[in-house]
């Protein structure tokens, strides 16, 4: 146990595939088939949060231009 999480032990090929070395996180999310499991790229996360952000502060705006 690592805090409130537990560490796992992938393949070589998994970690190439997923861009990842020993000690980077990954990040899950249950989908409809199942896990998928993702590199954890926190400068991602936080752009994908401010993205988020801008659609809602200008949803009207946006929808205007979509006409």
């Amino acid at each position: 146990m690592l805090g409130n999480s537990a560490g796992v032990i992938l393949p070589v090929q998994c970690l190439d595939k997923l861009r990842v070395k020993k000690g980077d996180k990954l990040h899950c999310v249950e989908t409809p088939n199942g896990i998928e499991i993702t590199a954890y790229r926190p400068e991602f996360a936080e752009q994908i949060e401010l993205g988020e952000e801008i659609l809602r502060e200008n949803r009207n705006l946006l929808r205007r231009l979509a006409q």
